[in-house]
């Protein structure tokens, strides 16, 4: 976890903030993920986790370039449980991004509009549809026939369980389809159990003894994954059919079109599924569900909202792991009402002051709340939240609640405003706050214990180090006892193997079996080296385009090193690639610069052996590793919708021409950027030269 980041406001964060957040963000994601999609025990409200993947989101938005290669954005579901055989997707199943307000809505159509290059006459046809809570199948016909039937996993690989599937009746699943139906076909949707007979087997399952199961979904999920299809045969299942994967003709031109043909197919669809020609339509029809929802007697957790026409779809393509033709309008999130009894202070990473609100427990949405945000210090002034103040408790946007609002006729009489610390509460040092800043930071630096614990958190971390059976914890004893306090000292705990057998909850196999964790990691990847540093604006993400351009950790030091002169070769190399700019750049040289620093990264590379970097292989595309840059504009597809297809196939699209540029496809208006390629020898494509060499 990252401390006090957790409760700061993304707009509010720094770079190597966010970097920080991100990292705690994906152990935590995957976390639930495990328990949702494995083990069907989710251990947190869908509300909870839709925070979690906002704030995650968000902070991708924000810092585009600390996307990280792991990302929540990036997958889908979690690995297929143990027990089942594993079924690869012909193609991947994909989840869905999220909007969570009118707003959103809004901006899901107008970014279509944006990529596909529509102007605002042009209609854009919507199916919307209820995001059901079930269970994510993908049924495999071949000849018609019914042969294979998996979970959705990572959306990559599921788990078989065509042997229970089958066990549903031919009126909720059909086996067999008509002639008509394509020789191959995969058709998904959803798994899901009703509320009624949900109720019904619970009282079974009680009378029986067994277990309960906490709500329809699980049960669902729970009936599906027996190992005796027998269970799952006496288990009410159905299923809505709403999208396929493989299929060996079209099925369709549209969406809508589809829908219908999986009616004639002998599938369920959603009776409430609607044809939308505006966003207005789309708002309508959430509205009507959102109204009803209780009265249906299945679980709905929002309305989904797809593009009709299918040559959209495919034009629009996808991000990570969600199309952009589709979206899921989530139902808002529950509020409470609850007093709050103090205000602590926690101190992040980076040395943020972040005020957190101490809660009377209180349900919300399904989770009982202690602990609630209270951003910083001028949120505190700007609602006048008081020690005493009964308050309204919110969980939407943001990963833990946060207090929306004081009930001010409940004020308990004397309760004074709140005097925000001007000391660091871990280290007594000053603790101020910079111009045009919301945060209050502690400026001890390296000498408070908060901040250099959470530096070797993260150098440890999932992504970094990743380092097992040194966790948290175990940074937090090692290094208030001395035993470790720069990164390499965690390589040098060999040194003190017998010292940390006889510490209390060790002994000899613990021991041994940390030394060996850590012997294991002395060789990494230079890409996973160079974000362990902890440097400022420096994710995964930025951290692999590094790695990528220098291949070596003598280059990429070097060149770092070689940066510092402004306008030389190196500084223009690092500048020039795409996703680094000057900022990053400035960073990058600035912690090179530092002699502590290097200091650091000489005693660590004594210690570990970093790897070269390893480019994957070639997609065999005409353009897979070369470098190009888009410049005026394009008349058949927009900028974006091309810089998506160059990386699809394998390109580095940049935004400024070097000497390293090896394509500028030059559209309507092109200027200074087609100047400098021709006065560089680079080759300049029209449009048209373009697309006929990645193949239209």
């Amino acid at each position: 976890m990252s401390g006090g980041l957790r409760d700061l406001p993304v707009d509010m964060l720094t770079s190597e903030e966010a970097e920080a957040e991100l990292a705690a963000l994906v152990a935590e994601i995957g976390a639930h993920d495990e328990h949702y999609y494995q083990n069907d025990t989710p251990v947190i409200t869908d509300a909870e986790y839709d925070a979690l993947r906002l704030r995650n989101e968000a902070i991708e938005i924000r810092f585009p370039l600390l996307v990280r290669p792991d990302s929540p954005t990036r997958r889908v579901g979690a690995a297929p449980a143990a027990g089942f055989a594993k079924v690869t997707h012909a193609r991947p199943m994909l989840s869905l991004g999220n909007a969570f307000d009118e707003e959103d809505v809004r901006e899901f159509i107008a970014r279509i509009r944006r990529f596909l290059g529509l102007t605002e006459e042009q209609a854009i046809d919507i199916v919307a549809e209820p995001k059901i809570d079930g269970l994510s199948i993908s049924l495999r016909y071949e000849k018609g026939r019914l042969v294979q039937g998996a979970t959705r996993g990572d959306g990559a690989t599921g788990e078989d369980v065509t042997t229970n599937l089958m066990t549903m009746p031919d009126s909720e699943l059909p086996k067999k389809l008509a002639d008509d139906a394509p020789d191959i076909l995969e058709v998904r949707g959803e798994v899901y159990m009703s509320k009624s007979e949900f109720l019904a087997l619970n009282t079974r399952q009680e009378e029986k003894g067994a277990k309960i199961f906490a709500n329809p979904r699980n049960a669902a999920a729970g009936s599906l994954r027996q190992k005796d299809s027998s269970v799952t045969a006496r288990r009410p299942l159905h299923f809505f059919a709403y999208a396929w994967g493989e299929a060996s003709d079209p099925i369709a031109q549209t969406q809508w079109e589809a829908i219908r043909r999986f009616e004639g197919w002998g599938f369920k669809v959603n009776p409430l599924a609607r044809l939308c020609a505006d966003v207005e339509g789309l708002l309508s029809l959430y509205a009507e569900v959102a109204a009803n929802r209780g009265r249906l007697d299945y679980d709905i957790d929002g309305v989904v909202y797809k593009v009709n026409r299918l040559d959209w779809q495919e034009r629009l393509g996808q991000v990570s792991r969600a199309p952009r033709w589709a979206i899921a309008h989530k139902f808002p999130a529950e509020k409470a009402i609850t007093v709050l009894k103090a205000i602590s202070i926690q101190v992040g990473r980076t040395g943020v002051l972040t005020p957190v609100a101490d809660l009377e427990p209180v349900t919300v949405g399904g989770v009982v709340v202690s602990r609630a945000t209270l951003h910083n210090a001028d949120y505190i002034r700007d609602k006048d939240i008081r020690i005493g103040d009964t308050v309204v408790v919110q969980r939407a946007g943001d990963v833990i609640p946060q207090v929306v609002e004081v009930v001010a006729d409940k004020r308990p009489q004397g309760a004074a405003p709140f005097a925000f610390p001007d000391r660091c509460p871990v280290c007594d040092s000053h603790a101020q706050r910079e111009d045009g800043e919301a945060a209050t930071r502690c400026t001890g630096g390296l000498i408070c214990e908060a901040q250099m614990v959470e530096r070797l958190k993260h150098f440890v971390s999932r992504d970094a180090f990743d380092i097992e059976g040194l966790g948290g914890k175990h940074i937090d004893t090692f290094h208030e006892e001395g035993l470790i306090k720069t990164p390499a000292d965690i390589f040098r705990l060999r040194e003190r193997r017998d010292e940390i057998a006889g510490r209390e909850g060790w002994g000899e196999k613990s021991a041994d079996n940390l030394l060996r964790a850590l012997e294991e990691r002395r060789s990494i990847s230079l890409d996973r080296f160079i974000y362990a540093l902890g440097i400022r604006q420096v994710g995964r993400a930025t951290a692999r385009l590094l790695a990528k351009q220098y291949m070596t950790y003598d280059a990429w030091a070097r060149g770092m090193r070689d940066a510092a002169i402004h306008g030389g070769e190196a500084y223009e190399e690092l500048i020039n690639i795409d996703g680094v700019g000057p900022s990053v750049a400035g960073d990058l040289i600035a912690f090179m610069a530092e002699p502590h620093n290097r200091d650091v990264l000489d005693q660590l590379v004594r210690e570990v052996a970093v790897e070269d970097f390893e480019a994957p292989a070639a997609s065999g595309s005409p353009v897979d590793g070369r470098t190009v840059v888009f410049t005026g504009t394009l008349e058949t597809i927009t900028r974006n919708e091309a810089k998506a297809r160059a990386e699809t196939m394998g390109a580095k699209v940049s935004g400024s021409v070097s000497g390293r540029t090896d394509y500028v496809v030059a559209g309507a208006d092109a200027g200074s950027k087609l100047k400098k390629a021709q006065e560089l020898g680079v080759t300049v494509l029209s449009e048209e030269e373009w697309l006929n060499l990645i193949g239209g």
